[in-house]
């Protein structure tokens, strides 16, 4: 059975849930998946392909897994990979395929990613630190669609299933 790491770095746990339901599909489409921390994870062996995902702040992915990609280049670019982002505090993720932030960007061409895609955030009503709480005020809520993650890690799915024959 094919084995896909779900590597992740999230600040507040929405992208860790983000994480889970990626996982959640993968493993519903038959495929072994694991879900870690990207600051945990020390080496990719025993990996067939992997998923790695971010938060979004301010337009930046999360720096534990820009570092993840940059310390795992070689070891990534060897598999299938595939990236994902969570971040927009509407509804445009469903909406549209939203472009990836030129950071994501720049580690999905570093590693011949397969693909990415950006998912709704979440952010609390009395979310904590300085700007958080600015932004809280005026976008709280929960813009995740679980459905639309598990749909996609069923297409990476797929598509691992067709580059792996």
């Amino acid at each position: 059975m094919m084995r896909v790491l779900v590597a992740y770095a999230s600040e507040r746990g929405g992208t860790a849930e983000i994480a889970e339901w990626v996982g959640d599909g993968l493993r519903q489409a038959g495929v072994d998946a694991d879900v870690r921390p990207a600051g945990e994870i020390t080496t990719l062996e025993g990996y067939d392909a992997a998923v790695v995902g971010g938060a979004l702040y301010g337009g930046r992915w999360h720096r534990a897994a820009r570092r993840f990609v940059r310390r795992h280049a070689d070891a990534l670019a060897q598999r299938p990979v595939w990236l994902f982002s969570s971040g927009p505090l509407d509804r445009t993720a469903e909406e549209q395929e939203i472009v990836p932030a030129p950071g994501v960007a720049k580690a999905a061409r570093r590693v011949g990613a397969n693909g990415h895609a950006t998912f709704g955030g979440r952010l609390a009503p009395d979310a904590q630190g300085f700007l958080a709480s600015k932004i809280a005020k005026r976008m709280s809520g929960d813009y995740r669609d679980r459905a639309h993650v598990t749909e996609w890690a069923a297409g990476v799915a797929r598509e691992l299933r067709r580059v792996t024959v």
